[in-house]
């Protein structure tokens, strides 16, 4: 398989997960202010999960950038991400209806750490396939920032049991620090373009 149908197939799956979160938004049933207060926590869940998806999806587009080669394993790695974003509209619509209960926003931050891990699996696959001297694995190192938030969701689902409120705040720093582009990937792509062309 080619990594443009992986990509594709990764797409389309990533665009039916953002419709089926705004679908999830209901029509309020009053026309005042006040019936738009009363979805507003649903409304806040829904643009941190959109975030958050955008957010894979672009990292997930440089990733595939640096595949040369589709594997059985990588196949799979890929669908096991694919999995639990598929969850984040239920666990968004959850925590949405319900924003100070503690067992959907634990819940929410555990999809985001499995999210997390499987993208972690993802990526060393990638490196196992492609080799140690691969594009991916100079541009990413030692992936400093994605082990700090793992163990960041993991706190902050943790935390939900004590305060929602804490746990959530946690949510959206650690998608505020995800959303400064990384370019690390990018980067590398273009000097590996670069000296292959001056090479020319």
């Amino acid at each position: 398989m080619g990594k443009n149908r992986l990509e594709a197939f990764s797409d389309g799956v990533l665009a039916i997960i953002i419709t089926i979160m705004v679908l999830e938004l209901k029509i309020p049933e009053g026309q005042g202010i006040a019936s738009l207060l009363l979805i507003l926590p649903t409304f806040l869940s829904y643009i941190l999960s959109f975030i958050y998806v955008g957010i894979y999806w672009n990292n997930h587009h440089h990733l595939l950038h640096t595949l040369q080669k589709v594997t059985g394993p990588v196949l799979w790695a890929n669908h096991h991400l694919l999995f639990w974003l598929s969850l984040v509209p239920f666990a968004s619509g959850w925590m949405g209806a319900n924003p100070s209960a503690t067992v959907p926003t634990a819940l929410y931050g555990i999809v985001l750490l499995m999210a997390s891990i499987a993208y972690n699996v993802l990526q060393k696959l990638i490196i196992n396939t492609e080799g140690v001297s691969s594009t991916l694995k100079q541009a990413i190192g030692n992936d400093t920032k994605g082990k700090i938030s793992m163990l960041a969701y993991m706190i902050a689902s943790g935390l939900a049991i004590i305060q929602p409120w804490i746990a959530q705040a946690l949510y959206v720093i650690l998608a505020l620090l995800w959303l400064i582009p990384d370019r690390r990937i990018e980067r590398m792509l273009y000097s590996t373009e670069k000296d292959g062309k001056s090479r020319k």
